[in-house]
């Protein structure tokens, strides 16, 4: 398991004394908690200085909105088992057949959109315990077995389609999924909201959320402490497969169509927003607030750039290379988080050992004697 996704995050130092640490030393410390958020507000106002009749606009606000939704749910969705130190491939290939089978199970076998819904985010929650069963049970490093089985889907996927377009006429009450306003916003900005928070409040404020980044950080104490770790394990590929199905269903309703070739490029972007998630808010661990920070300057970056006339490989090279430097930025945070821990150690060690007796006092042997 790479060690740049083990959630090992920067908490603070209880011996931090505001009063007797500097001014730049309390910055310096900030800086890998906030220092994204902040850079994304820095793009968003220079971009809105530099582009001001088209940037810092409602429209563009929208069309961001709107075209990233898709790769936040599929963020989420990776940001999940990354908190137990897998990683699951499939969110960017499942997302191919999960919009594909929306449609031809509704324009070709006549099935209502309402369980045809249902049918697609039963398939994302059996093909992800298929893969912790795969991870867990037959004992298959994740980047390879989700590798596998994600290929495995897109076979299927163009099985399914035959390579060509599914097209058909789709109820208003799918096509509304993603469609649809609320507050002047696109109504797939409040599912992202909606899930993230239903995420939060799992990994963060319950014994599920807290047994699974224990079994990222170290799986043997987890083990030790009475975690089932299999299960935590295959239950958080199982809600990974679930939650790339739902982004499958609001592409399909997005784009109308179903096509193999639409799906593979929300890949990089949704494991870069998730690595990026684990570089800020808590740094040196992923989590659900860090990984829409990271969607979000993904995509104040590309809109901006992409204004400015950007050429049609800016925006792979932009994932590509921001991927590296979130890799970077991770280790790094995770060494220093190992570090600050050794230090702690270290102290509390000293601060326990008995102070030596002065030379020429009698010790307690002699003293006795």
């Amino acid at each position: 398991m790479s060690s740049s996704i083990k959630p090992t995050a920067l908490e603070p130092d209880p011996s931090f004394d505001r009063k007797t640490t500097s001014l730049l030393g309390r910055v310096s410390r900030h800086v890998p908690v906030y220092g994204l958020p902040a850079l994304t507000v820095a793009l968003i106002a220079l971009f809105s200085v530099l582009l001001p009749d088209s940037f810092p606009t409602l429209f563009n606000l929208r069309s961001i909105l709107a075209d990233k939704a898709v790769i936040a749910l599929l963020a989420l969705a990776a940001t999940i088992p990354m908190m137990t130190g897998k990683i699951d491939l499939t969110v960017g290939y499942g997302i191919v057949l999960w919009h594909i089978l929306a449609i031809s199970l509704q324009t070709k076998f006549g099935i209502s959109w309402p369980v045809a819904v249902l049918i697609v985010l039963a398939c994302g929650a059996l093909f992800g315990l298929l893969n912790g069963i795969l991870v867990e049970q037959a004992q298959i490093d994740s980047f390879i077995a989700t590798l596998g089985t994600g290929t495995v889907l897109y076979a299927v996927a163009l099985w399914h389609s035959g390579g060509r377009q599914v097209l058909g006429e789709l109820p208003d009450g799918f096509l509304a999924l993603a469609g649809g306003d609320l507050l002047g916003l696109p109504i797939t900005a409040f599912y992202v909201l909606g899930i993230a928070v239903i995420l939060w409040l799992v990994s963060e404020h319950t014994p599920i959320g807290r047994a699974l980044y224990v079994i990222g950080s170290n799986p043997k104490a987890a083990v030790l402490n009475g975690i089932p770790l299999q299960r935590c394990v295959m239950g958080a590929f199982v809600a990974s497969g679930a939650l790339s199905a739902v982004a499958g269903v609001v592409l399909a309703s997005r784009l109308q169509i179903g096509q193999a070739g639409v799906g593979l490029e929300f890949l990089l972007p949704a494991l870069v927003g998730a690595f990026l998630g684990s570089t800020t808010i808590r740094p040196g661990r992923v989590n659900v607030w860090g990984t829409l920070v990271g969607v979000a300057i993904l995509a104040v970056g590309i809109s901006g750039i992409q204004q400015f006339g950007g050429a049609f490989y800016v925006e792979p090279l932009f994932n590509g290379l921001t991927l590296l430097v979130s890799i970077g930025i991770a280790g790094y945070a995770q060494r220093k988080r190992g570090q600050s821990i050794k230090r702690r150690i270290a102290q509390q060690q000293l601060a326990t050992e008995p102070t030596p007796a002065p030379s020429g006092a009698p010790t307690a042997k002699t003293a006795s004697v």
